[in-house]
């Protein structure tokens, strides 16, 4: 036996032994040049992965919802209006971290594994002037997907920042950040990017610089405030030492490892590679019979899957077979409906072989459950997909 678990939740995730290495070598200090030429190159290479040539970076110590903190403190003042796009749990987590800075807000809100529309969002972008909207790619409590591209053209059309919540999307699905005019695309290490848990990534791009360089009133948070990042991030990418905040320095060192291993592969081939297996186990799942949060496959995310548990499944039994088949799944997050659906993640270093594992060990604890499933269905519909690919 191989002693542990695959780990299927929508992060962390199972990462490249490459970067489980780089966190296990000696610390190196923060300001020695070894580690400033791997932080300097981290922060380049996250432009490529971001198709951000003209972007800023930031890698800082902290959380996805730093990420979020970061963008927010920087680019509101207080009575700015900004309008939230949510399509689950973190789009409402956008609307509490703006109104903590005194933000206006307006929410637009979908059903259950819906989007909002275009035609809601420009409606509201015309009733009044708003400083900035915010978009979540994939939300990681329905497995939703939206397309940034369209919404990132009505801001630029009625002069609105857009922040993109990429948590669960960066290096997992597409995204051309300059081309489409995305102000800030964020994520979090322990996701696509592939590095465990503990680093804020952020692109920044020139006009939201600007923007900040011209508030009003000071940022509200001492550790958020690019005035003290954005020297650092200057200093690393001219490869000099520079000093705020004590950054993880093995977390950087898997970063530049991970950044490596996704440019070595090709951002784009990268994108295919989570659409196809995401595909393939679309069709598995359906297989099984089992309905997913998401309406339509064209709002269904490349990087999880939200699914809901047949009829007469208790949630807690279906996750303690899994488990003892070695795969660990999630849990539902949305609080209306959480008992009714599990979540799988699948992506960054997942390969078809830990799907068809997935799909092995749901198939034996649904038949283990009284569910009448024909064993080895979603086995071959995923298959069958991946051949014809």
């Amino acid at each position: 036996m191989k002693g542990r678990k695959l780990l299927m939740i929508p992060g962390p995730i199972e990462f490249e032994p490459e970067v489980l290495q780089a966190m296990s070598i000696a610390t190196d200090s923060h300001v020695s040049p070894n580690f400033i030429e791997v932080f300097g190159n981290s922060l380049e290479l996250m432009r490529k992965v971001w198709k951000s040539p003209k972007g800023q970076p930031f890698i800082i110590s902290g959380t996805g919802t730093l990420a979020m903190d970061m963008a927010v403190s920087n680019l509101i003042e207080k009575g700015d209006a900004v309008l939230v796009i949510s399509s689950g749990y973190f789009g409402k987590r956008f609307k509490d971290i703006l109104e903590c800075y005194g933000a206006h807000t307006t929410i637009l809100e979908a059903p259950v594994g819906e989007v909002v529309s275009l035609d809601e969002i420009e409606k509201e972008l015309k009733s009044k002037q708003y400083k900035a909207l915010t978009i979540t790619h994939v939300d990681t409590s329905t497995g939703v997907l939206i397309d940034p591209k369209p919404i990132s053209e009505l801001a630029k059309k009625y002069n609105t920042l857009s922040i993109l919540d990429g948590v669960c999307s960066v290096a997992g699905e597409k995204i051309n950040q300059d081309d489409w005019g995305i102000d800030i695309v964020l994520t979090a290490s322990q996701k696509a990017i592939g590095v465990p848990p503990g680093l804020a990534l952020l692109m920044v791009s020139e006009k939201a610089i600007q923007v900040w360089k011209n508030r009003k009133t000071p940022v509200g948070n001492y550790y958020a405030d690019w005035k003290n990042w954005l020297p650092i991030m200057k200093a690393y990418e001219e490869r000099r030492p520079s000093y705020f905040g004590t950054p993880p320095v093995n977390l950087i060192v898997a970063l530049e490892v991970s950044l490596k291993i996704i440019c070595e592969e090709g951002i784009d081939k990268r994108i295919k590679r989570h659409q196809n297996l995401a595909e393939a186990f679309r069709l598995g799942i359906d297989a099984l019979h089992l309905k997913r949060l998401p309406v339509t496959n064209e709002l269904a995310a490349h990087t999880l899957s939200a699914i809901y548990y047949p009829e007469g499944v208790d949630g807690a039994s279906l996750s303690a077979k899994m488990n003892a088949s070695n795969v660990i799944i999630a849990g539902g997050l949305l609080s209306d409906i959480k008992s009714t659906y599990f979540r799988i993640g699948h992506m960054g270093a997942i390969s078809a072989s830990d799907i068809l594992s997935v799909l092995g060990a749901l198939e034996r604890a649904l038949i283990e459950l009284g569910i009448p499933i024909e064993s080895g269905k979603s086995l071959q519909a995923f298959q069958n997909k991946l051949i014809q690919m």
